[in-house]
């Protein structure tokens, strides 16, 4: 008989057991986050919630003492983080820092124990350490440009989507979605931000920030305005993206009216730099009685001078703003 009460006993402790783990506990968890959810919170709580959703501030470095140190330098290097994140990169501004130095040193070392000149090593560490921020201008300089080239087809698709009758940010998901980056990507943030709280005008402002085209700004002034003091919005963007095609014609007959003047500059920069390495490799005794001469040294820092100015000075000239 006690036998038969124990395994009743075992087994209505089983049962209840496992009806208590796989039933009541999970109810009473999913009330206790309801209850939780519903209660009311405090200022601090509410502003510790805040602080969590806000984006986390970028790092400049991975090393986290250059790290402090460069967040000290706001004016120095907000412009080089502006810089990389409008050209696309993923690389820090300690890394792009770090990468300088190292080329300056390199061009120190391998001039000065090629032409025995201190002074020449210097001017080359120089001129080597601003190569990756030219690098950096360079990649944004093409990323501003294909964003410009697809802007158009990105607003047609937004103006064709308004007149089927879609909301604007469903407008801004579909270019997001269909237009390749960098259109697509620039738009997949914004209509994120928004979707995730943002008002609307704030992230409209963000991305003209990011974007430092005039075409944006218009777009982003036409969207605003509309938004304010209504109107139809689609026929804006219609003729907003025909005046950037206007714009894109007269765009590429400036380029080829100043194509002669461009080619012209480039020759005139490259050729002396060319000579010279060819002229050390084919008689080095000759080079080395201009880079051992203080008088030879001092022409050289004059010619490298005036070719500076002479590629700026071409530069301006064929950079015709429209």
């Amino acid at each position: 008989m006690s036998i038969v009460l124990s395994t009743f006993g075992l087994i209505l402790v089983i049962i209840l057991g496992s009806y208590w783990f796989f039933v009541l506990r999970l109810d009473q968890s999913e009330e206790s986050a309801l209850r939780e959810r519903l209660r009311p919170e405090g200022p601090t709580k509410k502003i510790a919630k805040e602080f969590k959703l806000l984006k986390p501030v970028e790092q400049l470095s991975k090393v986290p003492q250059l790290d402090s140190v460069l967040g000290q330098m706001g004016r120095f290097t907000a412009p080089l983080q502006r810089d990389l994140t409008q050209a696309g990169m993923k690389t820090t501004v300690g890394t792009l820092l770090l990468s300088a130095a190292c080329l300056a040193l390199l061009g120190f070392l391998v001039v000065r124990t090629i032409a025995f000149n201190t002074l020449l090593g210097v001017g080359a560490g120089i001129c080597l350490f601003f190569v990756p921020f030219m690098y950096v201008r360079f990649k944004k300089n093409q990323r501003l440009k294909k964003f410009e080239e697809q802007f158009p087809e990105a607003i047609d698709l937004i103006a064709r989507a308004l007149r089927a009758g879609h909301a604007f940010t469903t407008g801004l998901a579909m270019t997001a979605e269909e237009i390749p980056a960098p259109v697509g990507e620039e738009f997949k943030l914004l209509y994120d931000r928004q979707n995730f709280g943002m008002p609307v005008p704030e992230a409209m402002r963000a991305f003209a920030a990011r974007i430092p085209l005039i075409d944006a700004r218009f777009f982003v002034t036409a969207v605003l305005t509309q938004r304010e003091t209504g109107g139809n919005l689609s026929e804006v963007l219609d003729n907003l993206g025909s005046v950037i095609r206007e714009r894109f014609k007269v765009k590429r007959q400036v380029r080829v009216l100043t194509a002669h003047g461009r080619i012209t500059g480039w020759i005139l920069a490259a050729l002396p730099p060319c000579l010279a390495a060819a002229m050390f490799v084919i008689s080095p005794t000759q080079m080395q009685i201009l880079t051992n001469d203080p008088l030879g040294v001092q022409m050289i820092i004059v010619g490298l001078t005036l070719q500076v100015i002479g590629t700026i000075v071409i530069r301006k000239l064929v950079n015709i703003r429209y």
